[in-house]
């Protein structure tokens, strides 16, 4: 049996690639493409396999969150609280779409670097359960709030480690440099603890930090847990305020290609745990209340992108080209990150891949391109092209560029496919202009 690197996907007797054991060169013919597919059985397992572990090493006093930014979607966020777990939101929109779904606003953390004054009105008037505060000038805007409406909120300081986390810079969010929160090394973390300290409407619970995405090493996170551990000691010693939660985030690799490595989530969450156990032994502090936010590490193994090929292109003695109907689009990571992914022709699954070509978008733009130079089993025009591990920021990051409407997107479960997202149309895309 061929292997790919989702393990969901197989080959069929037709010689089709299948993922959940449903042909996609059917679903295909049936959605039309550019189409995107989660297997929402993979969802489920994983799912499952992170609030598994932190019951396991946590018991009562953990809680996952799934990071919707990775597939923020009225069905997802139903199968995150199907699984038992909390979400994290980062805009007004994902707020909107998570209560539409049904969520629990005290299951709910609001992050953001930049939250508008309305954002914070519409959370903290609908009482997540946590926000997630950037810096001082939120802060005051958070105080300035929950007096108005007469509420006290229970917030978290995004916190910047000073982690290398070892991976593409624009995911970089951990060190000194970068947008997000306030930085433990000069003094900034302190002196905000300080000042909510004098604030009546908020309750400083707690410390969140986030070190960087697809990230396969263990030791980061275990350096950050502890230096994270080590600063809760001197807030409560040197601000008086016992902080009782820490969120540590998320940024777990997955495995694009056959050479990403992932460590298994039970492993990286005892490890991590063995390190907050013995930090908070050595400056005699309760162990805190743990979150963890995986997105990417939940989403991204269980979704593929399907394609039409339109032409092959072949240059002499330069490159081949294969063209589809998508492209940046419906997924802008290759030109963003130049983020590696691994495809296959989806109706000639079980043949060899001797074809070296570049697949490239639709898109009016030269760095259009999905990836360069891989292997593929030789296609024509009206071949099927899968894209794999698109579960994660692709539908979240899509766009309407050169007036492209966003994909439709199917799931599947206990090998039954339905439609969860509409394919755009172009009536969608003007709805908003003013004639």
């Amino acid at each position: 049996m061929k292997q790919f690197v989702m393990e969901s996907a197989g080959v069929n007797k037709q010689g089709r690639l299948t993922l959940g054991g449903v042909d996609t060169v059917y679903l295909a013919e049936k959605y039309s493409t550019p189409l995107y597919v989660m297997d929402e059985d993979v969802v489920i397992k994983n799912c499952l396999a992170y609030k598994n572990s932190i019951d396991k090493f946590y018991g009562g006093r953990g809680k996952v969150l799934f990071a919707s930014k990775a597939l923020s979607a009225v069905f997802m966020y139903k199968i995150v609280k199907e699984c038992g777990l909390g979400v994290d939101v980062v805009s007004g929109g994902e707020l909107y779409t998570a209560l539409k779904a049904g969520t629990n606003p005290a299951d709910i953390c609001f992050h953001g670097n930049s939250k508008s004054e309305q954002e914070l009105f519409e959370a903290i008037s609908q009482n997540v359960g946590r926000i997630i505060v950037d810096n001082k000038e939120e802060l005051l805007r958070i105080e300035k709030i929950a007096g108005s409406l007469n509420k006290k909120v229970k917030i978290l300081f995004r916190i910047k480690p000073g982690v290398d986390a070892h991976t593409h810079q624009f995911i970089m969010t951990g060190q000194i440099d970068s947008k997000f929160g306030v930085a433990m090394e000069n003094g900034e973390a302190l002196d905000i603890m300080r000042l909510a300290a004098t604030l009546q409407n908020v309750e400083v619970v707690g410390a969140d930090c986030h070190i960087g995405s697809q990230i396969f090493e263990v030791l980061p996170f275990k350096v950050t847990a502890e230096k994270m551990i080590d600063f809760m000691a001197q807030v409560r010693d040197e601000v008086g305020i016992t902080l009782s939660e820490l969120n540590l985030g998320g940024g777990f690799g997955i495995k694009y290609t056959e050479k990403d490595d992932p460590v298994p989530y039970e492993e990286y969450i005892k490890l991590v745990h063995d390190t907050i156990r013995d930090t908070c032994a050595k400056h005699n502090l309760e162990l805190p209340f743990i979150y963890m936010e995986p997105g990417r590490s939940i989403v991204a193994s269980a979704g593929l992108t399907l394609y039409t090929v339109s032409a092959v292109k072949e240059i002499k003695d330069v490159r081949n080209y294969v063209l589809i109907d998508g492209g940046m689009c419906d997924n802008p990571r290759y030109a963003l990150y130049k983020s590696e992914y691994s495809l296959c022709v989806a109706n000639k699954a079980a043949e060899n891949t001797d074809y070296v070509a570049t697949v490239a978008g639709k898109c009016c733009e030269s760095g259009d391109l999905i990836q360069e130079d891989v292997p593929l089993t030789k296609p024509c025009a009206g071949d099927t092209v899968a894209v794999f591990a698109t579960g994660a920021y692709n539908y979240s990051m899509a766009s309407n560029y050169n007036r492209n409407p966003r994909p439709a997107m199917v799931a599947i479960r206990g090998g039954k496919d339905r439609l969860v997202i509409k394919r755009e149309t172009y009536e969608d895309i003007i709805r908003n202009d003013v004639f």
